[in-house]
């Protein structure tokens, strides 16, 4: 296990880029504490499989340093590293069974045979893997497959980090939810430090204690899963995390109002002035559809989800989505809407803006 610190960490894939937006990677400056389980969460090409691959040593960067608990590792091969990973695409030793493929990481540090044995028996127990431990891997499924690669990552115990890069690609969906229960308590009781890429937020959320959000190269937010959802620092988070993910509306504010179009609302704090692009972000939980108050929506249709409906609705020409809770009114006079002042963030060329407490 390992506390592992980015200094000053930028990577372009260009030998001699011109500039910020040739970076795959933007500089970034952070310590990820030892024992954490952290996902890198994003979408596709944001730079999460550069920041896995240049933690793992796969990729040097072109500047800064990493330090595993204070010791630059940097200019360190990957086997230097004492790492695990785990790819998005099963790498399995087809000739050889799947126990022979679990023990072969121990074998290779030799550990002793009953040692080797028992710690087989517990993770083939914990991935399900038991009946196919005489198998040999050629013939297996693609998720028995995966399974195994998920195996010979969690079957060392001295690891300083084990990385995961999408590793529920190829597993059929009904076990995914398995796995990453699976994972999160292979965490609990062995305190590795974990990292995780995936673009999906459902299995980032249920995965880790902190989740690095990314954006076009950049880390815009560290968090748990509750700081995401309840203060996003930028427009991107909130749009990324929930489903529906939160409203962004243009507005102009004024202290503690916000201008949009149909009027104004009012703001749970007090506002400077601010220059740039300003916008306000409110959840779809956090927005309520009345009849006598607040701004009026055009309704343009209802989706019926099980536990509640989502109430597509246009805002002076922007979409707008409500959350009605399960049994909540809905009827042909409810054509204006009203937002939870405490809830309502706003935020200057995409980024949160911190106001003053209501007097």
């Amino acid at each position: 296990m390992a506390r592992i610190t980015l200094r000053n960490l930028a990577h372009s894939y260009l030998a001699q880029p011109r500039g910020e937006e040739e970076f795959a990677l933007k500089e970034l400056d952070h310590d990820w504490a030892d024992g954490e389980a952290y996902a890198l969460l994003g979408a596709s090409g944001c730079g999460k499989t550069t920041l896995l691959n240049i933690i793992s040593g796969l990729i040097r960067p072109s500047q800064g340093r990493i330090l595993f608990d204070g010791h630059d590792v940097t200019d360190a091969p990957t086997a230097a590293r004492n790492i695990a990973q785990v790819f998005q695409f099963p790498v399995v030793y087809d000739t050889l069974t799947v126990r022979d493929n679990l023990a072969f990481p121990l074998r290779n540090r030799g550990l002793p045979p009953a040692q080797v044995a028992a710690r087989v028996q517990a993770v083939a127990r914990m991935l399900g893997l038991e009946e196919s431990l005489p198998r040999r891997a050629r013939g297996l499924t693609a998720d028995a497959k995966q399974k195994i690669s998920l195996g010979r990552g969690m079957v060392r115990q001295d690891v300083n980090a084990i990385l995961f890069d999408e590793p529920l690609t190829v597993i059929d969906p009904q076990m995914k939810w398995e796995l990453r229960t699976q994972l999160k308590a292979l965490h609990r009781e062995f305190g590795h430090t974990m990292i995780y890429v995936t673009h999906d937020q459902t299995e980032a959320l249920t995965f880790a204690s902190r989740v690095v959000v990314m954006h076009e190269g950049r880390v815009v937010q560290i968090g748990t899963p509750q700081d995401l959802f309840e203060r996003p620092a930028h427009t991107f988070v909130g749009y990324f995390i929930g489903s529906p993910g939160m409203n962004v509306l243009p507005a102009r504010v004024e202290g503690d109002r916000a201008h949009l179009p149909g009027g104004a609302i009012p703001l749970g704090r007090g506002y400077a002035p601010l220059s740039g692009r300003t916008e306000i972000g409110i959840r779809p939980e956090f927005a309520r559809l009345s009849a006598t108050e607040g701004l009026p929506v055009a309704i343009r249709r209802v989706e019926d989800v099980g536990r509640h409906r989502i109430v597509r609705a246009d805002l002076g020409g922007r979409p707008l989505d409500i959350v009605l809770p399960e049994g909540g009114p809905l009827g042909p006079d409810m054509t204006r809407v009203t937002f939870d002042p405490a809830h309502v963030g706003v935020f200057a060329d995409g980024w949160r803006v911190e106001g003053e407490a209501a007097r």
